[in-house]
């Protein structure tokens, strides 16, 4: 392969023909007591997303079949011609995380995990393998979400190459088996149980657009009374935090508003915890509009969380109001 994420450690299974969009891709894949697909939601960052999907070839258990969801083909089209050794799968719909997120959704069978993954999550090697073993032999587990060795959302992010060094630094320390109970799954690396979603009809909430900000709490609120949340300790990987591709700064701002309150009207989250990420994003707007920092509009963001109070006072704040600004 042209970009090279291998782990000498471990040992690649043997290599079955690349499928790039064919609609038996998950039909075909091998029949056993759980499927794990991986899910990979999509938007501008084509090459970000060809590094992360030849990773997955390390996994010691590949997934079953990989579903990448975009809104243009173009999206994906660093993929094209790329000899993997599991079945990949394009699907398209609109643009936006939580419509992206749900056409995924719709391919699913009860007896599977679905394994949704940033387009700049690294995975350990065993991740899957990991994973794979807490929904066996836990069956009252219907979510587990990874523990990150390093997040680079929260400065400028990584390249692959070095998000590849942290993770083979952070994985020289072993892992631990213990279940570790979280009250949600952080979308950048979250396992779901099929089975009571579509026996539910549950789905991500489309009217948090683009973005999607807390997508994931909404979701995890509505999916726990129908088992246990756990972190397990096995399931490692370093999230990127690639700043290319995302939301544009006035829009999140006014989303770290938005989102929160309609969340708390919906009854998807705490009071005091949606507070918690408004004062927590509004210091840190503030912070950094007084002391730029070159990876982050925190300037547009903060004019995004004052637009967002202002609607709140005059009782027109809703999450897609970002789709009819014009900045």
């Amino acid at each position: 392969m042209g970009f090279s994420l291998t782990f000498p450690l471990f040992h690649m299974k043997n290599a079955m023909p690349h499928i790039a969009s064919d609609d038996r891709a998950i039909a075909d894949a091998a029949q056993t007591s759980l499927r794990v697909i991986v899910g990979i939601p999509t938007v501008g960052r084509a090459e970000i997303l060809a590094g992360t999907v030849k990773a997955i070839a390390d996994q010691t258990r590949l997934p079953d079949c990989v579903l990448i969801s975009v809104a243009n083909p173009q999206d994906a089209a660093s993929l094209d011609g790329l000899s993997l050794p599991f079945p990949l799968r394009i699907v398209t719909c609109e643009k936006g995380l939580t419509t992206q997120r749900n056409r995924i959704l719709d391919e699913l069978r009860q007896n599977d995990v679905i394994l949704f993954l940033d387009d700049d999550f690294l995975m350990a090697p065993d991740y899957i393998e990991q994973m794979e073993q807490v929904f066996e032999t836990h069956p009252d587990v219907v979510l587990a979400t990874g523990k990150l060795i390093a997040d680079g959302i929260l400065g400028p992010g990584f390249d692959h190459a070095t998000g590849m060094r942290k993770l083979v630094q952070g994985l020289a320390v072993p892992g631990d088996t213990e279940l570790v109970p979280t009250h949600s799954g952080y979308g950048c690396n979250m396992a779901l149980r099929a089975e009571p979603i579509l026996t539910q009809n549950l789905r991500f909430d489309e009217a948090l657009p683009l973005y999607s900000w807390l997508e994931d709490v909404d979701f995890s609120t509505r999916l726990a009374s129908f088992g246990r949340f756990v972190r397990p300790g096995g399931m490692r990987g370093v999230h990127l935090g690639t700043k290319s591709g995302r939301t544009r700064g006035r829009n999140l701002g006014y989303s770290q508003i938005a989102n929160p309150i309609y969340l708390i009207r919906k009854g998807t989250i705490a009071r005091k915890r949606a507070r918690d990420l408004m004062l927590r994003n509004i210091a840190s707007n503030l912070l950094g509009t007084v002391r730029p920092r070159p990876w982050a509009d925190y300037r547009g963001r903060l004019a995004g969380n004052l637009i967002a109070l202002w609607d709140v006072v005059t009782k027109r704040d809703r999450p897609d109001r970002i789709l009819e600004f014009k900045f």
